[in-house]
């Protein structure tokens, strides 16, 4: 794996360690996650934050271990690091932090107090809320190691304040149970039990959100470290509160383990492989229901189009097809009225996305075609030929199959049905009504996907053999436009909301009509020409724009409050997913892309550690934003390297 460390000038420079960001996961949507520096600079950041009934649905239990060293001279140092709303930083830790390395995933901490060194380890157990921390003398002693437990208990999004009733704190042995949610273990437990008053999260008032918050101080864990070699452990989990887990230090060497495991079973062909093998390996959890897909950290939860998007990536490219296997199975018993459903996010079911049914098409083709599974396409290919009946007959949104060209239509008014589907005070910014490329792209593929599944399996393949010919005409004859690119939608009354023409198209140059060239089963011929317009307008180091500079409305700068970021996020907002539809059918053409991955490699030791962003400013240069670590653009970027 790449290596990924940072010396004083990163981690004693707190603006430097602050905005790169670590994490690890326990494989069920819950994770611990910070900075290097470690000041919490998100809402979200904590030691143990609990998955719920879906991903999405996370509790903050475990806030910060903040250590103090008391040096045989019997001056005691504070290592941690607070932000106040106040302005001041108390302590400022980082400037004692010597060291940050992630090695084989997990994150270390050293830090140098003249001849006395500690260094800090942090894991999780797979498959279970548990949180191991390790500190553990380096060199000089004998030193006191004091560990402030800081607490809440509060849904990830949001904040609990001072003038809320305290947590409920059960003391037990070894340690204390909060709010009977989530419980602490460690050597000689001190209760405590104070607000801490205005801790400020400085990412989150840059996204316009509230920026402070009250914590609760618990107590504190002490352990004398004799010598070098010597540890303190602490552990918190979240189930079975009556049990012990492993020590510490086990979890930590399990984890360790397990990672190398992960890597040695995706066969990467070089460091950078294996780094994203890994990132990829975080977003791969398991619920109630069997695995599942987080679409990124901390705020995602599991959303199908993301999910299948992804597939290839974080399944077939990792040696995962038995759990990508189990996914599928588990997916297509969701589908309704020919839909999948797209996510659970919101507090229920929800079916409202044009192409994420495409987009699983997709991946059963992709799945079949790299593992030979005869017995899944014979499983599934009833449910997909409903899909393409439904569409046929129309369903949900006024989706459904146009009868004069076999193209693939829908939307109505305040909807958005595509991947762009970002409002601003409940109003789309890009509703895209109509046939919108990409989305017609995959229907072509998945026409032809189903249509070959059939003949495998020696099947029926329904509607879909005579509708893919006819629909992949259509396409060649309706896209291409005057401007040298396809057009972005067709028959879009949302351009014309008065009543004009009923046909009129969008041109604007965006980066969707990549899928007419990249897929499988892609509609169109490769063709250099508007593909090297779109890298000159839309290509960036960390991926392609969602609209061209020079187009109206874009926007170069995604950032600022929750309606200024909406309003930009696909309109000129950097994409890292666009990666991987951009070089399929670039490579397809006869281009050349070997220095398209330069950036994206350099972003893996920044922002989300060992992993992709979301997103990026559109304008130079192009500085991450959204989620620091992002399911489909780790897996579009690990799916065409691949190749």
């Amino acid at each position: 794996m790449l290596d990924i460390s940072f010396g004083p000038q990163v981690c004693g420079d707190l603006a430097a360690g602050a905005s790169r960001e670590w994490l690890v996961t326990d494989g069920r949507g819950g994770y611990a996650m910070g900075t290097v520096s470690g000041l919490r600079t998100r809402r979200y950041h904590g030691l143990l934050v609990v998955a719920g009934t879906t991903p999405a649905a996370r509790r903050i239990g475990l806030v910060s271990l903040d250590p103090a060293v008391t040096l045989p001279s019997g001056a005691q140092v504070r290592l941690g690091v607070h932000e106040w709303s106040s302005g001041v930083v108390d302590p400022p830790g980082h400037t004692l932090l010597e060291r940050f390395d992630l090695t084989d995933g997990v994150p270390r901490w050293r830090w140098r107090i003249g001849d006395v060194v500690i260094e800090r380890e942090i894991a999780m157990t797979h498959g279970s809320p548990c949180v191991a921390v390790t500190h553990r003398l380096v060199s000089g002693g004998p030193v006191t190691l004091t560990l402030a437990a800081v607490t809440t208990w509060r849904d990830a999004h949001g904040e609990r304040d001072g003038q809320a009733p305290p947590p409920r704190m059960d003391n037990v042995d070894g340690g204390t149970v909060v709010e009977g949610a989530f419980r602490l273990h460690g050597p000689d437990w001190v209760p405590a039990g104070t607000w801490w008053d205005g801790v400020y999260h400085r990412e989150e008032a840059t996204r316009g959100l509230r920026a402070e918050e009250d914590l609760w101080y618990a107590g504190s864990f002490t352990a004398t470290l004799d010598g070098p070699g010597a540890v303190a452990e602490v552990t918190a989990w979240a189930e079975q509160l009556e049990q012990s887990p492993a020590p510490a230090a086990e979890i930590v060497a399990a984890a360790r383990a397990r990672n190398r495991a992960v890597v040695a079973a995706a066969k990467p062909a070089d460091a950078v492989g294996a780094t994203l093998a890994l990132a990829a390996d975080a977003f791969v959890v398991r619920t109630g229901t069997g695995p599942d897909v987080v679409a990124g950290y901390p705020w995602f939860g599991a959303w199908s189009r993301d999910t299948m998007t992804s597939y290839e990536g974080l399944f077939l490219a990792t040696g995962r097809a038995d759990e990508g296997r189990e996914l599928l199975r588990g997916y297509a018993a969701t589908l309704s009225e020919g839909m999948l459903a797209n996510t659970a996010d919101t507090g229920h079911v929800e079916y409202n996305t044009v192409d994420g049914t495409l987009w699983f098409l997709h991946a059963v083709d992709r799945h079949v075609t790299a593992t030979s599974d005869i017995d899944l396409a014979a499983e599934l290919l009833p449910a997909l030929r409903e899909v393409v009946a439904a569409h046929l007959r129309g369903t949900r949104f006024g989706i459904r199959v146009d009868e004069a060209d076999g193209l693939l239509t829908g939307g109505t008014g305040g909807e958005a049905l595509t991947w762009m589907d970002a409002r601003v005070y409940g109003v789309p910014i890009t509703s895209r009504e109509g046939k919108p490329v990409e989305v017609n792209a995959l229907w072509v593929n998945g026409l032809a996907a189903v249509s070959e599944l059939a003949q495998l399996v020696d099947g029926d393949p329904g509607a879909a053999a005579s509708l893919y010919p006819k629909a992949q005409e259509s396409f060649r004859a309706r896209y291409p436009a005057p401007s040298g690119w396809l057009y972005d939608v067709l028959d879009t009354p949302a351009q014309y909301p008065l009543g004009g023409d009923p046909h009129a198209d969008d041109d604007a140059l965006r980066p969707n009509q990549l899928l007419a060239w990249s897929l499988p089963y892609a509609p169109l011929e490769p063709d250099p020409a508007p593909l090297r317009a779109i890298g000159a307008a839309l290509l960036t180091p960390l991926g392609l724009r969602s609209l061209a500079p020079d187009s109206a409305g874009y926007l170069g700068q995604h950032r600022g409050g929750p309606a200024r970021r909406d309003g930009a996020y696909h309109q000129g907002t950097v994409w890292p997913w666009l990666i991987g539809p951009y070089v399929s059918a670039a490579r397809r053409s006869g281009l050349d892309v070997s220095d398209v991955f330069l950036g994206l490699t350099a972003h893996l030791s920044e922002y989300g550690l060992g992993s992709v962003s979301e997103t990026a400013d559109g304008d130079p240069p192009h500085g991450a934003t959204g989620c620091p670590f992002q399911a489909w653009s780790v897996a579009e970027l690990l799916r065409v390297r691949q190749v």
